[in-house]
């Protein structure tokens, strides 16, 4: 397992990290979570993604149960807070109000004293962003959070808040955004704006929702039991898979297989260690079912890819890549 630092931050994370969005708490049972977290923790994963809403938030549970007994210090632990969390008007968005509660709650439900990383999981229009800013930073006195971090944010918001963040010495460390060989709208302008606010990149959906795993075949119907069959028709994945799940494209994605192959690499293996490929990345986030394929994403960890192997990938891939930033959000 390769560990880098998380942008111009002091903190080192695994550049593979455990997330259990969909997974935790809903698709796999209890026991199969637990494994999960086991295998990561074997393998070196140090980090650990989760947030609030997944699973309407017995995700962090799940992960507060398995990571019961692991000594604090040698893990970091990321959730998030912005989306609904229940019916009250105040349940949801980044206020002052919200984010303290909903800090409280995660804590509970993770079974820990701080988080490493509090991500604010979208932008919030309706509250002025100062507010939102000021909560984190007490949060940060109070030593219940140590960084901050943003998911899905755009470039000028990333500006925004990094000014504020300088201005309330807030360490402001980490953005999250969707991030794949197909997926690269963060490369424009998130990137560069990341860079010089000094921000990570922890990047999710290196297998652009599955598409990228190969199981999706062409001109075939959706294989039962994957997460195409399993989430058809909800409005989220549609506007995430959708986008790519055409026969035009998964060809195409059937063609880097003899690719990967050269590389004595399976084709997920290919897809994270082209994310983690990136300096601008310090960690992949990987969900698993089973403990079987956290131990099969983390052989990606220390791939080496030279210029050729990324030239074929593009030539391969095409026009079905996505790289319009206003997609960012």
């Amino acid at each position: 397992m390769e560990y880098r630092k998380l942008g111009n931050s002091g903190l080192t994370v695994s550049g593979i990290s455990l997330g259990n969005w969909i997974t935790h708490g809903s698709q796999v049972d209890d026991p199969t979570a637990q494994a999960c977290v086991q295998a990561a923790l074997e393998a070196g994963i140090t980090t650990f993604d989760t947030a609030d809403v997944y699973s309407n938030t017995k995700a962090e549970t799940v992960l507060g149960e398995a990571l019961k007994g692991v000594p604090r210090e040698s893990i970091e632990l990321c959730t998030k807070v912005c989306h609904p969390t229940g019916p009250g008007h105040n349940n949801r968005g980044l206020s002052r109000k919200h984010i303290m509660e909903a800090c409280s709650a995660s804590l509970q439900r993770l079974q820990t004293d701080y988080i490493d990383v509090y991500y604010a999981h979208r932008y919030d229009p309706h509250t002025p962003l100062e507010e939102t800013f000021l909560a984190f930073a007490d949060l940060v006195r109070q030593g219940k959070v140590h960084y901050i971090g943003v998911s899905e944010w755009t470039a000028a918001q990333i500006e925004q808040g990094s000014a504020l963040a300088k201005e309330l010495r807030v360490p402001f460390i980490a953005s999250q955004p969707q991030y794949s060989m197909l997926w690269r709208v963060i490369e424009q302008e998130v990137v560069p704006a990341s860079v010089q606010a000094g921000l990570g990149q922890i990047t999710w959906s290196p297998l652009a929702q599955g598409i990228l795993s190969g199981k999706y075949l062409p001109y075939s119907a959706v294989p039962p039991g994957s997460r195409a069959a399993a989430k058809a028709g909800k409005p989220f994945f549609n506007k995430l898979a959708g986008h790519w799940l055409h026969d035009d494209v998964l060809t195409a994605v059937q063609q880097l297989l003899p690719l990967a192959k050269e590389l004595g690499l399976t084709l997920p293996q290919l897809a994270v260690a082209w994310v983690l490929h990136h300096p601008y990345v310090s960690s992949v986030i990987i969900g698993a079912s089973g403990p079987e394929q956290v131990l099969e994403n983390v052989k990606a960890s220390g791939v080496k890819l030279d210029q050729d192997i990324l030239t074929r990938i593009d030539e391969i891939l095409g026009k079905w890549i996505e790289r319009n930033p206003v997609l960012t959000g």
